[in-house]
Order: structure tokens, then C-alpha cells, then sequence
């Protein structure tokens, strides 16, 4: 199973909810399976960027178009 791109289409859409670890196995304590499936999830897990990728400047405020026409001399 693909884990990475399903927890990277999570974060792209936003999910909102809990990641949560089904655990199936009759043989092994509960206990012993969440001790290894939290960090599984928290590997997986993608934490956001609050800035678009191409603001690296940080101005996020919108172009200023007098401005970059005047910078390119096409005013």
C-alpha cells in the first residue's frame, strides 16, 4: 500500500479529520499494536505549508502590476 501518496492526497484536500490505524491482529496486545502504529502515522503525516510554494518573498499580497511593468521597462 501506497502510504505516502495516500496521506499526501490527504493533506492536499485538506482532510480535516484523525488518521486512525485499524488493527487487526487476534494474537498480539492492543497495547503493543498502537505503541507501533503511532509512530507509523506520525511518519506519514504531512504538515502544510502556510505560504504558497512560490511565495518565497513573503508578499502573498497580490502582483503589483504597475510596478513589474515599470522593473521589465515596459512602461
Amino acid at each position: 500500500m501506497d502510504f505516502k501518496s495516500i496521506f499526501s492526497k490527504l493533506a492536499q484536500y485538506d482532510f480535516e479529520g484523525w488518521p486512525v490505524l485499524e488493527w487487526e491482529c487476534a494474537l498480539k496486545n492492543p497495547e503493543d499494536g498502537a505503541k507501533e502504529g503511532a509512530p507509523f502515522i506520525a511518519r506519514h503525516i504531512i504538515r502544510k505549508s502556510e505560504k504558497s510554494f512560490d511565495d518565497f518573498a513573503g508578499g502573498g499580497g497580490g502582483a503589483d502590476e504597475k510596478l513589474n511593468r515599470r522593473l521589465l521597462g515596459l512602461d
